[in-house]
């Protein structure tokens, strides 16, 4: 009996059975990369395989060959998942018959035909923005220009550059604003009686002066028991957004609300986050509430979560609030005064169970009436901010405490929790060493130990010099905060349960904590298989939005310094690396770059990364982090959004210099006597 003999068919090498899913990044020279955990190394990709994938898009790539075979694994696109930009600044080319944009990008992207309808009669003069609205395989990306800017206004346009880098359109959609429109600003009879009536309720707000969109209330009673009522009362912006509308979509796709030094890009347009859904005084008004019964000895005895009408007594701003604590004097005093010693109580125990106590400051620019930077304010959490966080978040853990024991199907319920890891093992060690220097030992035989350590670190440091440095170090061993349904407890804040509940008109997560809380209520609960990928897209909003506030603070900082070209300031080494060190200075707050390139003259200067240290070969002199030192001035680039220092050598070490040139000189004379012989 004879045998065939099977002989295995070779693969093309294109074969269609692999494929990864990353985010595309276009070098300066067009070159492109998927970043992705689907392979060991950035999958290479060249311009001809885009297939109109553009920089910063999640993509799906097909992998091409045998990556041993090749050297480097390349891919090609296949689909584009989900745009990271359509709007982008740049100029028009126009003919008689159509025009092109072509887009102020150094990333390498195709010009993008224009309908001369669809110009806004344009001139190529003009800087315009372009909406990308149509892209089709192997053809030229179809637009349209939505906006000619004020090219002489070189700040607002930097601003706007960075709002679209990052993904964030700057006008809504035509559809989403009429759907705003038509809501009515009346509130029906019909829908007041549907809710607790809670009006006749003593309420105020407490934010910003210059804010707009008072999105949480609090109100407070004494009970016939001596007990205290608070409630506390959330714009209602569920009521207004519902799934599916165009509204919807528009605030799922911007999911926060950027705040940059000059201007606020609001998730909702002005209708919905000033008007409709904005808490303001003497106005009845729609929300979604906490209300607790507390004693007088601080014990949360019951709660009550549900729809509400409310009636604003009083807009205060913080700076109000703040006068009236320490004064212990002033409109609504006793209310406020209570309210501030169950705050301070709760904060208290809230640390006492194992919360990191990082202190914050918030560094704000004092514009002209042209946008442009004249002063820096320091702005510190007060008592009067730690009254409406404490409230705040005692509201978040009890929504998240509450929807984590439904149950749908005898399953946990999808719900958007609000986490926080524990902090990375790699990044903690070097810092505990570190930390040991200025004699704090951390015990890390647990989370809970670890988190004890921190703030009897932060205690004791308290008012010192490395009081900052152990901070800013502190926090970048923590792990990032984001969205999931896996509720794992949020370690920086110290609860097993946490969400967001209290900011809808500036958040998407918290759009659908109100609308899965209301389903809870009723009773009829719909779980939502989608929800980790809202979480996952609502983490990759805020980390955008974050992106564009610090490249816009960064702006502004440029700005500013450009007025002190070669004056001399004293700073604080703020970070470390191989091509130099970072100096925020103490006056202004702005960092900026010593290059090793410019200490060359003194020393040759060696990384040492586990003391966050710049040391010098010959001389030993140090650059640590959290060190005073002396700085110039010498560039601000603010197409690069850049600040350069030289670091001032300080009395006394003129000699130090000296001797380590005539070092270094010593040194050389040796090693040509060496080579002659």
């Amino acid at each position: 009996m004879s045998h065939k003999k099977t002989v295995k068919k070779r693969r093309p090498e294109n074969s269609g059975d692999r494929f990864v899913t990353g985010v595309l990044d276009v070098s300066r020279a067009g070159m492109g990369f998927i970043i992705t955990p689907d392979a060991p190394e950035d999958i290479l990709v060249r311009p001809a395989d885009f297939n109109t994938a553009l920089h910063g898009d999640t993509v799906k790539a097909q992998l091409a060959g045998d990556a041993k075979k090749r050297g480097r694994q390349q891919g090609v696109i296949v689909e584009v998942l989900k745009r990271k930009q359509l709007e982008f600044p740049g100029k028009l080319q126009l003919s008689a018959n159509f025009a092109f944009f072509i887009a102020d990008t150094d990333k390498a992207m195709p010009d993008i035909f224009i309908p001369l309808d669809k110009t806004m009669n344009a001139t190529e003069e003009d800087t315009v923005v372009a909406r990308i609205t149509e892209w089709q395989r192997n053809k030229k990306p179809v637009g349209e220009v939505i906006q000619i800017m004020d090219a002489s206004d070189e700040s607002d346009l930097a601003m706007k550059h960075i709002l679209m880098e990052n993904g964030f359109s700057l006008a809504f959609d035509d559809e989403a604003l009429e759907e705003s429109a038509r809501i009515p600003e009346l509130i029906p009879q019909e829908e007041i009686r549907r809710r607790k009536d809670m009006r006749d309720v003593f309420t105020i707000t407490i934010d910003p002066v210059d804010a707009k969109d008072f999105d949480d209330a609090l109100s407070f009673r004494v009970l016939d028991n001596g007990d205290y009522e608070i409630g506390v009362h959330i714009a209602d912006v569920s009521h207004y957004v519902e799934p599916g509308t165009a509204l919807d979509k528009e605030a799922y796709q911007r999911s926060v609300s950027v705040y940059l030094p000059d201007r606020t890009l609001p998730m909702l347009p002005e209708k919905i986050s000033n008007e409709l859904c904005s808490l303001r005084p003497k106005e009845d008004k729609l929300t979604f509430s906490a209300v607790f019964q507390i004693s007088p000895a601080y014990k949360i005895k019951k709660h009550w979560l549900g729809k509400t009408v409310i009636h604003s007594d009083h807009r205060f701003s913080y700076e109000e609030v703040q006068e009236i604590i320490e004064q212990k004097e002033g409109l609504y005093k006793d209310e406020i005064l209570t309210l501030n010693r169950l705050s301070q109580h709760f904060r208290k125990m809230r640390f006492r169970k194992g919360a990191i106590n990082f202190s914050s400051q918030e560094v704000r620019f004092k514009l002209d009436d042209k946008g442009r930077p004249v002063g820096i304010m320091i702005k510190e959490s007060k008592e009067s901010h730690q009254l409406i966080e404490e409230m705040m978040l005692l509201a978040n853990r009890t929504v998240a405490e509450y929807a984590s024991k439904i149950r749908a199907d005898k399953k946990e319920i999808p719900f958007p929790y609000r986490v926080h890891d524990t902090p990375d093992e790699i990044k903690l060690r070097p810092f505990i060493v570190f930390a040991k220097k200025y004699g704090h030992d951390f015990d890390v035989s647990s989370p809970e130990r670890i988190a004890s350590s921190f703030n009897q670190m932060l205690g004791d440091a308290q008012g010192k010099p490395e009081q900052h440095v152990l901070e800013q170090l502190g926090i970048r061993t923590m792990a990032k905060a984001i969205y999931t349904t896996e509720n794992i407890g949020h370690y920086g804040l110290g609860f097993s349960h946490y969400c967001h509940f209290t900011s809808p008109i500036r958040r998407y997560p918290d759009v659908l904590v109100h609308r899965i809380l209301l389903e809870c209520l009723n009773g009829r609960v719909a779980p939502d298989k989608k929800m980790e990928q809202k979480c996952k897209h609502c983490s990759e909003r805020e980390r955008a939005a974050m992106e564009s506030e610090r490249a816009a603070n960064k702006y502004k900082q440029v700005e500013y310094m450009r007025n002190f070209l070669g004056e001399e300031f004293e700073g604080v080494i703020s970070g470390v690396a191989s091509f130099g060190f970072w100096v925020e200075t103490t006056e202004h707050k702005c960092e900026g770059l010593v290059s090793a390139a410019s200490l060359a003259e003194f020393d040759d200067f060696v990384h040492v990364e586990a003391d966050y240290s710049l040391v010098g070969r010959r001389s030993g002199r140090k650059f640590r982090m959290g060190d005073k030192v002396a700085i110039k001035v010498v560039s601000a680039n603010l197409a690069k959004r850049q600040l350069d220092y030289e670091w001032v050598i300080a009395s006394g070490m003129a000699e130090e210099k000296q001797a380590s040139t005539l070092a270094g000189r010593q040194l050389k004379r040796k090693k040509n006597k060496k080579k002659k012989k």
